[in-house]
């Protein structure tokens, strides 16, 4: 019987040992509804492991005859409340490795906007008499930054364009938001807009990649009378209303089991995941935790473990670019847009000209980059052999010559794709 008692009374501390961590999580993400201060978070995880395993230890200890103080029970509480701390808390706390960005070099120059953006950018003047839009590159991610400009825009200078690439908002060496609440597709647009003010331009030309052929068609619904021409290049989703399910995992997919398991690993970590459960009650918590450095480093890496699936089998393997990326950036606008009204009935009046380039590799769904070509009236489609998500990196003469005729109004080396299904 003696034995029965004390056996039962090691179950009991075991269950209350289990339900004192379930409190604590409670009562972490819980005070985060209130509050964005992780030691307050902290305290109040402590406190409700403390009082639950006391109160089950003394109250199970004593059914079983095993206790008659409530002094044994606070004494282990205690203990276990200072092992659970430190055990919880190591990892949990322990920062990560920080980034090592590129100084800003002599032709990086930076725009203070009125929409409260400090906007890195790099500028190559037309040679000769300037045509009279500039050109823009946007970037892809969001917050996946360029190391200044490409050889495509080296190119188009020479054909007589003024050339600019900005790192957005959130990511390179442009402004990191205190509240990254902030990060949205219309503040995006709105910097977009300030720069072409900036410029003094009444019409520019947007060339963007990925994301960046998002933001493009997100700019061309709100100001459409600015846009003089538009190349998208294995652009984002127009709508996640139509696309939610098409657009979430067709990287993950193609990625081996290596790389798979590498980037699990990264994304699982016990600050990413504690940061990114934070991010769902009060993100402003989730930054406070886990700060910029280190979480664009952590995304850098996670980036770097997957864009090789990116390409197409057998093409030289590609790298990241040296700017820093922004992880909050990407998180934040992603999950904005994800709630943005349909922008295709205001598109369909658009007759803007717009190219759209389309890789045979490409991981998104056909009909991601299709919506682009039969929403848009002016728009015309490039399908690009053994090229993957990013064209420019695996086919670079291809892709400069497409967009230099295209820009320059002169025949594409590329026959226009008038399909709606892929070549098969």
């Amino acid at each position: 019987m003696i034995f029965l008692r004390r056996a039962g009374g090691v179950l009991m501390i075991l269950v209350a040992l289990v339900a004192a961590v379930v409190a604590a999580l409670a009562a972490f993400f819980c005070a985060a509804f209130a509050t964005a201060l992780v030691p307050v978070l902290v305290a109040a995880a402590l406190v409700a492991f403390f009082a639950t395993f006391f109160l089950s230890c003394w109250a199970g200890l004593a059914l079983f005859g095993l206790q008659r103080s409530q002094r044994p029970a606070a004494v282990a509480a205690a203990v276990a409340t200072v092992v659970f701390g430190a055990a919880a808390g190591v990892p949990l706390f322990r920062p990560m490795p920080r980034p090592v960005g590129p100084p800003p070099g002599s032709d990086v120059r930076f725009w203070d906007l009125p929409t409260g953006s400090r906007i890195a950018y790099s500028h190559i003047p037309a040679v000769g008499r300037p045509r009279p839009a500039p050109v823009v590159f946007l970037h892809g991610g969001p917050g996946t930054a360029n190391d200044g400009i490409s050889p495509a825009g080296r190119a188009l200078a020479a054909d007589g364009f003024d050339v600019y690439a900005y790192d957005q908002l959130g990511s390179g060496r442009s402004t990191r938001l205190p509240d990254i609440r902030g990060y949205t597709v219309a503040r995006q647009v709105a910097d977009l807009d300030a720069i072409r003010r900036r410029l003094g331009a009444d019409k520019i030309i947007l060339i963007g990649q990925s994301w960046g052929g998002e933001l493009a068609g997100h700019y061309l619904a709100a100001h459409p009378e600015h846009v003089a021409k538009a190349v998208l290049s294995s652009p984002g989703v127009l709508w996640y209303g139509a696309s939610r399910e098409r657009a979430s995992g067709e990287l993950w997919d193609r990625l081996s089991p290596r790389q798979r398991e590498r980037a699990e690993s990264l994304a699982s970590s016990p600050r990413m995941s504690a940061a990114q459960l934070l991010a769902e009650v009060n993100p402003s918590a989730a930054h406070a935790l886990l700060g910029d450095d280190e979480a664009d480093e952590l995304f850098r890496r996670i980036l770097d473990a997957s864009v090789s699936a990116a390409q197409c089998p057998g093409r030289p393997p590609a790298s990241l670019p040296a700017n820093r990326p922004g992880f909050y950036v990407n998180q934040m606008t992603i999950a904005d847009a994800q709630t943005l009204p349909d922008p295709r009935p205001r598109l369909r009046t658009v007759t803007v000209p717009t190219l759209v380039m389309r890789g045979e590799c490409d991981y998104k769904d056909w009909q991601v980059t299709y919506d682009y070509r039969r929403t848009l009236p002016g728009s015309t489609l490039v399908y690009v052999p053994h090229a993957g998500h990013a064209i420019a990196m695996d086919q670079p003469a291809v892709y400069l010559a497409v967009v230099r005729a295209y820009l320059l109004g002169h025949r594409l080396p590329l026959p226009p794709y008038t399909a709606a299904t892929p070549p098969t």
